[in-house]
């Protein structure tokens, strides 16, 4: 019995990967600095217990605390070998993962961490300090909420029935990485949000002359005086109210009459491999506002561009919401039958209709027509035919009827004339950003997309959420918020790699083992890792270890991210 050996295998695959990329931005040492560790407390700091969970949810893409602890006990040995530290069963039980939540959700500490976090990339990745995009995001769940709670009933495109949390992010291009996340109750309109990003990332950056991008939210003119006084610039798409809605018709027929000359712009579509054609003009206007109670005054560019597919998703939207509507209208006065609710007065018939209208923003290029309609049911009530107690007694019914749906042609006319148009402003002198310039670079949004599809869906998939308390909700976002950045990091370290060597990635792609990638994602690239084992054989006197042996692509992909083999070869160090 005493010479038996036994066998006992460990899941290494990408998990040595991610490892090191967290050690190269020096992730532990900096959660460290600033998540206070209590001087009674035992066992492994913050900062490598929150390194290890990040970890697991990157590697085996669920962040449910209930699952670290077992994860960490089959990967012992890797994780000890490779990090030099040693595991008690107690480091990730789920109180412990609890106060690392409640840790990162205090803005003192989280901001201090955002801000190190984005010096120690740029500074080793050596990342240009020119383009930082905006927007935000909703992030839905069935929970209680209340008052004082984060989830709130919003505008959202996911399910607006649901109670949200609102996430906003500023983002690094051309990599999308995060700089800056801010978590805020789910009814917070967007507009408020731009300035105090817009002032976490220029204090994060220390930089001047930066692009901030965004959507037409950000294009209040308070928010575009306050990133112009900051000594920044803005590129935005211009919200159509206002002022902005009443001057657009004109802008458009100056460009259709040729008061202004047009300028006809080639971008290529990567997607549909073609080559899109589009329009624009552009002029200047000034502007003035105040900020921190001092006036200012600066000139713009009002950039005024047409694109024949943009105006073909807006005619097809619109033809899809004519249809909806008008169903919806007609559905409201169902014939009478059983089962079939009818309306029986005018002002609920309204407000329903009218609800509807403007659900589909359609106020103005719809309307409707309905009429009363009356009936009366006479029946005996009493015994017996001829009875002398038997009486006559009749029932009026009313029920009102949506006879009509009509379209206001005229109506439909000027407002699809617009279609197509919109309007960008920017500060920016035309000699550094052109026009088509302009609009490429507000083509490029799907970059800060990116970070939120992992964010919401695979392999983050904060939707659904598993915690339930505020401070726990918005603790675990800005982890999953690092989990970007580091999933962001590994892609674009890659791509710069292949683009300067000038070579491709083969064999990333299961269903096409021979395609070349000169642009592969991190989730193909993680993929590559799958199935690496670390096996150990138990004997009397000492431990023996073997690694699976690395591919050509996984040493490659390794050596893209300046990470030698040695990283799992070291793993199969045998020890007496």
């Amino acid at each position: 019995m005493d010479n038996q050996l036994t066998l006992t295998t460990e899941r290494i695959d990408d998990l040595v990967l991610l490892l090191h990329v967290m050690l190269q931005v020096q992730l532990p040492d900096l959660l460290d600095r600033h998540l206070p560790r209590h001087w009674l407390q035992q066992g492994l700091s913050w900062g490598w217990v929150s390194t290890i969970w990040l970890d697991h949810i990157l590697s085996q893409g669920d962040h449910r605390k209930l699952t670290v602890r077992e994860w960490v006990a089959q990967a012992q040995e890797t994780l000890q070998s490779a990090t030099g530290l040693t595991f008690r069963d107690t480091d990730f039980t789920d109180d412990r993962l609890s106060i690392v939540l409640r840790q990162l959700s205090k803005p003192d500490y989280w901001h201090k961490i955002e801000d190190d976090f984005a010096q120690n990339a740029v500074r080793v990745y050596d990342l240009a300090q020119k383009q930082v995009r905006l927007d935000a995001t909703t992030v839905s769940g069935y929970h209680t909420g209340g008052e004082e709670s984060l989830f709130q009933l919003g505008h959202s495109k996911d399910d607006p029935d649901l109670l949200q949390v609102k996430v906003m992010m500023a983002t690094l291009d051309p990599l999308g990485l995060p700089l800056v996340t801010q978590v805020v109750s789910g009814e917070r309109a967007d507009d408020g949000l731009y300035v105090p990003i817009v002032e976490r990332v220029c204090g994060l950056l220390r930089a001047s002359g930066l692009l901030f991008v965004g959507d037409c939210k950000m294009s209040a003119l308070a928010t575009r005086a306050f990133i112009h006084g900051r000594g920044h610039h803005y590129l935005t798409p211009l919200a159509l109210v206002g002022t902005t809605a009443q001057e657009m018709p004109a802008w458009i027929a100056a460009a259709r009459t040729g008061l202004q000359r047009r300028y006809g712009l080639l971008f290529p579509d990567t997607e549909e491999a073609e080559q899109i054609w589009e329009e624009g003009y552009e002029f200047a206007r000034g502007c003035e506002s105040r900020v921190a109670g001092q006036a200012i005054t600066w000139r713009e560019r009002v950039l005024l561009l047409y694109s024949r597919s943009y105006q073909k998703t807006l005619l097809r939207g619109l033809a899809e919401r004519l249809l909806t509507a008008k169903s919806k209208l007609l559905a409201l006065t169902p014939a009478p039958a059983r089962g079939k609710r009818q309306i029986s007065e005018e002002a609920v018939l309204v407000k329903a209709a009218e609800a509807i209208v403007r659900t589909h923003h359609l106020e103005g290029l719809l309307t409707y027509t309905f009429e009363r309609q009356q009936s009366t049911q006479v029946r005996y009530v009493g015994r017996g035919r001829g009875s002398q107690t038997r009486q006559k007694q009749s029932t009026t019914t009313v029920r009102y009827q949506i006879t009509q749906v009509v379209e206001d042609t005229e109506a439909m006319a000027r407002v699809q004339a617009g279609f197509g148009w919109r309007a960008f402003v920017t500060d920016v002198a035309e000699e550094e950003l052109s026009l088509s310039e302009a609009k490429q670079v507000y083509r490029d949004e799907w970059l800060i997309e990116r970070g939120f599809h992992r964010l919401k869906g695979a392999p983050l998939s904060l939707n659904p959420l598993f915690v339930k308390r505020d401070d726990q909700v918005c603790g675990l976002i800005h982890l999953l918020s690092l989990a970007v950045r580091i999933l962001t990091l590994i892609e674009y370290v890659v791509r710069r790699g292949l683009a300067v060597t000038g070579g491709a990635l083969v064999g990333l792609h299961l269903e096409n083992p021979k395609k070349a990638s000169v642009a592969p994602t991190t989730e193909r690239l993680l993929r590559a890792f799958s199935a690496v084992t670390l096996t150990l054989v138990h004997l009397p006197d000492r431990t023996m270890r073997h690694v699976t042996p690395l591919t050509p692509l996984q040493t490659q992909i390794l050596e893209l991210l300046n990470l030698s083999p040695d990283v799992y070869r070291s793993l199969a160090q045998n020890s007496g």
